[in-house]
């Protein structure tokens, strides 16, 4: 397993840590936070915006096409009981000089990224409850 950890700031706020970057997330000012970085639901949907783009990109370098250009779009909306994301909607904006017969290639590269098929075939998931050890509780 690939370690991720999560420290509690102040407030709704808390850094992520993945290998040598942090990240922060936060709740809107309107949610009660202080909005000092995106919420871990939009990091949800664009981890799969940023998958779909690396896997697009390496199909246009893989076969010599345009780059520059490339966007990827997203867009989501919630459901409720369960609170979830329930719809996920992908623009794949792709650079002009991209021929038409290579879209559907790129496209059906594009839908099976990682994260995509994280969501396609759900991983286990498990939450255990632990107590901190004193060297990381602080006061």
């Amino acid at each position: 397993m690939k370690p991720i950890r999560v420290d509690h700031v102040d407030g709704d706020t808390f850094t992520i840590g993945v290998r040598e970057h942090q990240i922060t997330v936060d709740q809107p000012l309107e949610d009660g936070g202080t909005d000092a970085g995106p919420t871990p639901t939009e990091l949800f949907v664009a981890a799969l915006a940023g998958c779909v783009a690396y896997y697009a990109r390496r199909y246009l370098a893989r076969h010599g096409l345009p780059e520059r250009g490339l966007q990827v779009a997203a867009e989501y909306t919630m459901g409720t009981r369960p609170a979830r994301v329930a719809q996920i909607h992908i623009r794949l904006v792709i650079p002009d000089g991209v021929p038409i017969e290579r879209r559907d290639p790129l496209l059906a590269v594009a839908t099976r990224c990682t994260v995509h098929n994280s969501l396609a075939i759900p991983p286990e998931v498990s939450i255990a409850v632990e107590t901190a050890p004193d060297s990381l509780v602080s006061s």
